[in-house]
This record gives structure tokens, C-alpha cells and sequence, in this order.
């Protein structure tokens, strides 16, 4: 079995460690990496919005203003990597640099500021943008949709590898010359250019989007929907609503989109046709709904980079034990205390064992923080922050531990918008039993060890050795009667 979190001499400061140079049709990218290898924080983000890629269709050629804008960019990039000492870099470039007469000027005047450039093939990029999704979505089976600024990336997903990469020339530059000519023309023109990715019919699973435009579309339907969330990696729709918002979005102009937060001017130009686009190609392909990925082809050149051990550590895990770790709260604390009160918050084998130790983990953190501020956190911790390897369900039910371990297991409405009550139900009872946990001699190691929580039918039952009866107390046997009672149980106490 694999170890959940990365072993100590391997644990990385959080510091910058790794970047990578995106040059894509549209902008021109940075992304510096911190944190651990498998679940990667940004720790800085910068763009040049060159647009490379806006006369291909009419030109056949770069800009020269673009690619001296690009260019200027990515030579402040080198600098700023230089002085941040940041050496493992990966600098690619896509469909405009790939497709466009010019393309090998521009290379060699990249390779003159010192970076080895390398330029992606369509299948290439494909498979990066879907080692991405992989990594975001461990055991992830579907087709991944990777819409950018030159072109649209299909690939096949499953068990752990990738399939059928094709590139299409559908990207935002090129969609709107295809609308001018009519809706009829335009639809045909998608069709025809799916015809290349015929298997993604035949592959079953959800179209895993990936892309800025399509993150724009699930903000603009989390926001219609007054959705709890606001960030859309892991946001899910069916085919039919997806259909009906693509519907809506491609009649819509820019300027209104841009008055939604969350959609920057940029991704709202290009949004209604990839929204027109999106039809067809529901149409054609018939997914089994759709998932948003904030994770795509840098994060998919990252993943691949790591060892095979690396790549099969649980992202969820290792992100929660990075962020709790300096916070007060280790694994190994977190494990012992998960391993305490497991018989009591049983989830009867659902699968719900690593998400019960990441909110074990969290709630350590959360104990370090002022009491004024534990219960608010455990919504900012829970539904804000970007975790990886988990649904909005499965963060709804970190935040209701979170919330129980505070006290409050009643479920707030949010939270029943994103998980059945039965999950929040659990989930309130994960949290409860650390509170019980840490009444009962402040969740010590010995405390732990010499003592035993254990559900017995009806009977929630508390059992500390001979000689520790004075680690009772009012508090801990109010707390073992509430966890008690809300799993249906009598609490007993034998000490």
C-alpha cells in the first residue's frame, strides 16, 4: 500500500522550487510552484496577454508587436527565475508557435535569452493537459476537453493513463471567423473537425474541461445558481445543463459577462463561442456529464516529472498534512487520533477514511487558532481553499467535522446544497468524537493509548484503564452523551 503523505526527509519547504513558461496562442505565462511535489501551491502566477495566435487563420503568421510583447515577458520571466534562484524550469510552447510560419524565428529568439524552449505537437499537448487531469482527479475516466487560445485538445483518461490525443484547430482566436459565417456553417465546421476525434464517442465518462474559458462558463453557472462555492475545480454538470447554459452564454455579450466576478475580460470575449462550440461537440461526443479541472498542462508537466511512487500519493493527503504541518498538527498526531475514533464515526467501509483524516488533520490546525476564529475557518479551510482529489460533497463533509468539532454538527444550508444530509450526518459525528477526543486529557498520546472508544450495538462505550478516573470530567462525560446521542447510541463510561 502506498504511504498517504510524503516521508519527512522528503517533505519540501515552502518555498519556490519549480516554474513553468506556458506560450500559448493567447498569453504567455508563468507559474512558479511551492509546496509539495504532489500537490503543488502557486506561488506566483504572472501573464502577458501577447495573443500570438490572433492572425493565424488569415495570415499563416505571428504578429511581429505580439512576439516583441511575448518576448519582452518571457525575458522579465528569466530574470525574475534568476533571482529567485529557481532552476527547474520547463518552457513549452503551443498551437501558435507550432502552427505559424514564424514559428522558428520565435524559438530561436527564445533560445537566445538563455531557455531551452521546447514545442508541443497537438498529441503532446494533449497528453500533458491530460496528465493533469489525472493528477487532479486520481482514477479520473473520461475524455478530457482542453480548450485554449490556438486550438482544442481531446483526449482519453483511464487507469492512470492517456489515449487518442488530437488537436483541433477550434480555439478561441480561431472560433470567431467560424461564427461569422452562420450558425449552420459554424456547426458544420465543429463536426467536421470532430470527425478527427471519432473513438471520444465510443469512450465512456465524463468530458473533464480544462482551460480558462471553460472555468469562466462553470463561474458563470455557479454564480446564475448562487452555488456555495466559487471555485469551480471539481464543479460538475449534467449534459443538459450544460447545454442550456452553452445555450444562454453564446447569444451573451462580453461587457455583461465581465460585471460577474470571477470572469476577467479576456476569458469573457471568448467565452459565447466557446459556449456555441461546446453544443456540437455535447452533441457529438454524449458525455456522462462534465468536471471542471483547474489542473491542465502545466500541472500535467509537473505530474509526469515525478516519480511513479510520487505520482501515487493521495494529492488530498498531502496538500492537508503540508498546509496543518506548520500549523500545529502532524500525520502522525492526526493518524492516532483518526485510529481513536474510528469505531465510534464508522462510515460502514463508504470510502470516507481519507477524508475523515484530512478533516482530523485540519481540526488539529484549527485547535491552534483563537476560538473566535476556529468556526469560521472551518468554512474557509473546507470550501475555499483548493484541495485536490476531492468532490464538493466530500468538502461539504470536511466542513461539517470541522463545524462539529466546534461544537456545531447541525448542518447550514450551504452545506446541504452540496451533500445528502446521511454524508453530513457522518461527517458531524467525525467531529464530534475528536471534541471527545481532546476533553479527554487534551488528545495526548497516553491519553489516547490508555483508553478506548468502542461502539457496541447501542451502546457508545468509553473505557479508560484503571488509575485514570481523574481525566473525567464534566466536560468529557457532556461531550461522550452528545456524541453519543447522535449516533443513536447510550453513552456509557467505564474508568
Amino acid at each position: 500500500m502506498t504511504a498517504p503523505f510524503p516521508s519527512r526527509s522528503s517533505k519540501l519547504v515552502d518555498r519556490p522550487q519549480r516554474a513553468v513558461i506556458d506560450i500559448g496562442s493567447n498569453t504567455v505565462r508563468l507559474v512558479v510552484y511551492s509546496g509539495p511535489q504532489r500537490a503543488p501551491a502557486v506561488w506566483l502566477n504572472e501573464k502577458v496577454t501577447a495573443r500570438l495566435g490572433r492572425d493565424l487563420a488569415s495570415t499563416g503568421r505571428m504578429p511581429d508587436k505580439a512576439m516583441d510583447m511575448a518576448l519582452g515577458g518571457i525575458a522579465r520571466y528569466a530574470c525574475i527565475l534568476k533571482d529567485i534562484e529557481v532552476t527547474d524550469v520547463q518552457v513549452v510552447a503551443t498551437a501558435a508557435v507550432r502552427d505559424a510560419e514564424n514559428g522558428p524565428e520565435f524559438v530561436a529568439r527564445v533560445r537566445d535569452l538563455g531557455l531551452d524552449i521546447k514545442v508541443l505537437s497537438g498529441e503532446e499537448e494533449a497528453i500533458a493537459s491530460a496528465y493533469g487531469v489525472i493528477g487532479a482527479f486520481p482514477g479520473a475516466h473520461g475524455v478530457v476537453a482542453d480548450l485554449g487560445g490556438g486550438s482544442l485538445e481531446l483526449v482519453a483518461i483511464g487507469d492512470g493513463e492517456s489515449s487518442h490525443g488530437v488537436s483541433l484547430p477550434l480555439g478561441t482566436l480561431r472560433l470567431p471567423a467560424l461564427r461569422e459565417k452562420g450558425t449552420k456553417a459554424f456547426n458544420k465546421a465543429v463536426r467536421a473537425e470532430l470527425e478527427k476525434a471519432d473513438w471520444a464517442t465510443h469512450h465512456e465518462g465524463p468530458l473533464y474541461m480544462v482551460g480558462g474559458t471553460w472555468r469562466a462558463m462553470a463561474t458563470f453557472a455557479m454564480h446564475k445558481s448562487k452555488y456555495p462555492l466559487t471555485d469551480p475545480q471539481a464543479y460538475c454538470m449534467t449534459m443538459q445543463e450544460a447545454d442550456k447554459i452553452a445555450k444562454k452564454l453564446s447569444s451573451m455579450k462580453p461587457d455583461m459577462l465581465c460585471e460577474i466576478s470571477g470572469i476577467s475580460s479576456s476569458r469573457a470575449a471568448g467565452l459565447p463561442d466557446a459556449a456555441a462550440m461546446l453544443r456540437p461537440l455535447l452533441a457529438q461526443l454524449q458525455p456522462d456529464g462534465l468536471v471542471f479541472s483547474s489542473w491542465g498542462l502545466r500541472e500535467g508537466l509537473l505530474f509526469r516529472s515525478l516519480s511513479e511512487g510520487a505520482q501515487k500519493l493521495d494529492p488530498l493527503l498531502a496538500a492537508v498534512s503540508h498546509f496543518t504541518e506548520p500549523r500545529g498538527a502532524s500525520p502522525t498526531d492526526a493518524m492516532q487520533i483518526a485510529a481513536w475514533t474510528s469505531d465510534a464515526a464508522r462510515g460502514n467501509g463508504n470510502g470516507t477514511e481519507r477524508l475523515r483524516l484530512a478533516a482530523t488533520m485540519l481540526a488539529l490546525a484549527q485547535w491552534r487558532l483563537e476560538p473566535n476564529m476556529r468556526l469560521s475557518h472551518s468554512i474557509d479551510w473546507a470550501l475555499d481553499k483548493r484541495w485536490l482529489g476531492l468532490d464538493h460533497q466530500g468538502r461539504a463533509m470536511i466542513a461539517a467535522a470541522l463545524r462539529a468539532a466546534n461544537g456545531k454538527p447541525e448542518p447550514t444550508a450551504d452545506l446541504q446544497a452540496l451533500a445528502d444530509d446521511k454524508a453530513l450526518h457522518e461527517a458531524a459525528a467525525w467531529g464530534l468524537a475528536f471534541r471527545l477526543c481532546r476533553r479527554l486529557g487534551a488528545g495526548s498520546r497516553i491519553s489516547l493509548l490508555s483508553s478506548r472508544l468502542k461502539r457496541e450495538g447501542d451502546v457508545l462505550r468509553l473505557w479508560l484503564e484503571p488509575g485514570r478516573r481523574e481525566l473525567v470530567s464534566d466536560q468529557v462525560e457532556n461531550e461522550l452523551a452528545r456524541l453519543a446521542a447522535w449516533l443513536g447510541c447510550e453513552g456509557i463510561l467505564e474508568a
